[in-house]
Parts: structure tokens; C-alpha cells; sequence
């Protein structure tokens, strides 16, 4: 489709709109539901960010099956809004089962985490089954008055 064809298709349609180039329409009550996304191959990458901070409102097994990473970085640090969800790390574990290859895939927590502990303490036999490692943070940064800690990743 080209640009003049998509620019007339949203004009003649109000009430959808584009979304990576697929209709949407923005009153539909589930964002899941909201975007069709045709099935096709998977997308491979060195790095990914687990998105809307390893919330479960966004990422489902579906994610992980098509966005296939070496790392994937986790980066939810609030426990009131189920940041990270436990349901997203098992996703990964979901969608990496039917990868079909034992790819290496390191997971990246930028923040030590009771739900992240538990997760990996209770699922420890099945990551290692997927060829999955968690990485813990190998030292610290000190920056003014604040230090966090830290990973350092090579590709």
C-alpha cells in the first residue's frame, strides 16, 4: 500500500487509525485486542527491553515467541503495580519453549527484586533446560551522590 493509498484509507475511516501500519481502532477496550498482528517469522536481536517495565498489560508468551533476543533487559522496580510481572517472566519461558533451537538467552534485571528471586529460585531447572541465564549485577557504579549496580554486556 502506498503512502497517498494509507493517507486516503485513515481519512475515509475516522475512526480507525495506523498502528505499524495496521488498522486499529483506538474504542476498543483491550490493548491486546486492539492490534491484529499477522502471524509471520520471528524477529531476532542482540538486545531487547522488555516493554512497559516488564508489566503483563503489554507482553504475553506471543512476544517472546516473535521477538527473539540474546538479552532481554527487565527493569520493573515497582512491586504496588506488579512491576515486574511474575505472568511476563513465565511468558519467557513459554515462548522460549517453542523457539524449536536452544538459542543462549540472557535475561538483564536492573533491579533485585523479590518477584525476580522468586521466579528464578522456583524455575531455576526449566531455564537452564532453555539455555536461559539470569545475570546478576557484577559490580557497582558510584555517580555523585548515588551508586546502583550494574552489568556489563559485550556483543
Amino acid at each position: 500500500m502506498t503512502e497517498d493509498e494509507l493517507s486516503r484509507s485513515s481519512h475515509s475511516n475516522p475512526g480507525k487509525s495506523l498502528a505499524n501500519g495496521i488498522k486499529t481502532n483506538p474504542a476498543s477496550s483491550s490493548p491486546k485486542s486492539s492490534l491484529s498482528v499477522p502471524m509471520g517469522p520471528p524477529v531476532y536481536v542482540d538486545l531487547a527491553y522488555i516493554p512497559n517495565h516488564c508489566s503483563g498489560k503489554n507482553t504475553d508468551p506471543e512476544f517472546f515467541k516473535r521477538v527473539r533476543a540474546s538479552y532481554y533487559v527487565v527493569s520493573g522496580n515497582d512491586a504496588a503495580n506488579g512491576e515486574p510481572s511474575r505472568a511476563v517472566l513465565d511468558a519467557l519461558l513459554e515462548g522460549k519453549s517453542q523457539w524449536g533451537e536452544n538459542l543462549q538467552v540472557t535475561l538483564i534485571p536492573t533491579h533485585d527484586t523479590e518477584v525476580t528471586r522468586e521466579w528464578y529460585q522456583q524455575t531455576h531447572e526449566k531455564q537452564q533446560e532453555l539455555n536461559i541465564m539470569v545475570l546478576a549485577s557484577s559490580s557497582t557504579v558510584v555517580m555523585q551522590d548515588e551508586s546502583f549496580p550494574a552489568c556489563k554486556i559485550e556483543f
